[in-house]
């Protein structure tokens, strides 16, 4: 039996504006229609004698991953929720501790880790991958995967491979940052480098005690977090004040750079990180011209280039080499030898105090959906969607007023001291100060025009009484 272990967190900042914040890659379908990329990482699982998945993810994603496992049928998945960042040595360090206080004493439960956000185009392969590792890691080794390279790449780390322990397994010679274009050339020639895929598999105990040889500062903190933390539902919420005094450092670093057990499996299954637009073009379908459409695209004269369509018609006219992607709120145009720079970008958002870079103009919540259609100085309109049993939270606001307008399904509506029925073509009002929630007690969605009115219309301005999602 093996324990995935998927790591979910990051904001993959380069694949904006369809990535944000708040909403980042892993959770977002790049390279299938239907599911997303953790979705898919999580189907890679099926038919192998896994359990089921652990998940690492931030705070502000939890309800978003919640329920794209339960889409993917792990309703009772495990997730782990990191306060705040401290790289892959100190993430993994939480799921090894909560595993190993899960099962025997005498057990040393192997751990499969992967990254939520990565495509692997032929699954046959990867289990076959995955097969072979799993005696080397009974053995006592910690097992990374190494990727057989296509091209000198210089956006990955790489592998060098060390005396064989067979066909397809190596001891690690050392690890090696990305190189430049040269190096990168000369390591592809030598036939002896594979590119570092941040996948990985061993003992949950074995990884415990090499943190302790080689980080131990690291471990006592996570113990230390993990010891304190407290569950919520299918949440292990880490203690915050404990782990934010957590050092940030890499798995490579800190522990597979140091250990003498170190082993890489080559992998060959058309894997990628689709850590840019670039990236995902090359693996996309493309049509005669070497174009990937997606959306409502027509293009004359154009070569070489990604378009996506989120919500209106892109038209391309005498153009190559672009990546073009279109969201309700934003725009990017970009060449593809500089799709490295959307970084930028992203910063450049940040820095003016902007919000594009935080969510897109649909945001989710554990209740629905909504989307700002429009909005002014003193109003703003809003499509909400509610699932079928899902409520909103008891709460006022000090700045606005707000009229619902049923569009489709019922609302049960508290406002002040009355409850009552909302059906479609009905309408409600709050006002400002008035104590209210919404609740869907129907079968199907409830979706309803939100008209807010007021000096202050923020996100900031709710005030919660009671959240059966547990918010505060």
């Amino acid at each position: 039996m093996i324990y995935p272990v998927i790591m979910a967190g990051g904001t993959g900042s380069r694949l904006w504006p369809m990535s944000r914040q708040l909403n980042p890659k892993q959770f977002l379908k790049l390279t299938d229609d239907k599911l997303s990329m953790l979705q898919l990482t999580v189907a890679r699982l099926k038919s192998m004698e896994a359990a089921d998945p652990t998940l690492i993810c931030n705070e502000e994603h939890r309800f978003l991953a919640a329920e794209q496992m339960r889409q993917a049928g792990h309703d009772d998945a495990r997730i782990i929720l990191e306060p705040c960042g401290r790289n892959t040595a100190p993430a993994i360090a939480l799921a090894a501790l909560q595993l190993a206080k899960t099962v025997d004493e005498n057990e040393d439960p192997l751990m499969l880790v992967l990254a939520a956000d990565h495509l692997i185009q032929d699954t046959p392969a990867y289990q076959a991958g995955i097969a072979r590792a799993i005696p080397l890691a009974n053995q006592g080794k910690l097992v990374t995967f190494g990727i057989v390279p296509g091209h000198p790449e210089t956006g990955y780390g790489y592998i060098q491979q060390g005396p064989a322990l067979d066909e397809e397994s190596f001891k690690v010679n050392r690890f090696v940052e990305k190189p430049d274009q040269k190096t990168a050339e000369e390591y592809l020639a030598s036939g002896d480098y594979l590119w570092n895929s941040g996948m990985f598999m061993f003992g949950a105990r074995t990884y415990i005690e090499e943190l302790k040889k080689h980080r131990p500062d690291i471990l006592a903190i996570c113990q230390a977090a993990m010891d304190d933390a407290s569950e919520d539902l299918h949440f292990v919420r880490v203690n915050e004040n404990v782990f934010a005094d957590c050092p940030e450092d890499s798995i490579d670093y800190a522990v597979m750079e140091k250990t003498d057990n170190a082993a890489v499996v080559s992998l060959d299954a058309g894997w990628s990180d689709i850590g840019s637009w670039s990236a995902l073009w090359a693996v996309s379908e493309k049509d005669t011209n070497g174009n990937s459409f997606n959306g409502d695209v027509i293009a004359q004269n154009t070569a070489n280039t990604l378009v996506r369509a989120d919500s209106r018609l892109v038209s391309t006219v005498g153009v190559k080499d672009l990546v073009i992607v279109e969201t309700k709120d934003a725009l990017l145009v970009a060449h593809k030898d500089h799709v490295q720079d959307v970084k930028k970008i992203v910063e450049t958002i940040k820095n003016d105090g902007r919000h594009e870079h935080m969510n897109h103009r649909e945001v989710y919540r554990p209740w629905g959906v909504y989307d700002c259609i429009d909005n002014g100085s003193r109003y703003q309109v809003k499509r909400i969607t509610v699932k079928p049993g899902a409520k909103l939270s008891v709460q006022m606001h000090h700045h606005r007023a707000e009229h619902w307008i049923v569009v489709s399904g019922t609302a049960k509506v508290t406002n002040g001291e009355k409850t009552y029925l909302v059906t479609e073509n009905q309408s409600t009002y709050i006002p400002i100060g008035q104590v209210h929630s919404l609740e869907n007690p129907g079968v199907i969605d409830l979706e309803l025009i939100e008209v807010q009115s007021g000096s202050y219309l923020g996100e900031d301005d709710i005030v919660r009484f009671d959240d059966k999602y547990g918010r505060s």
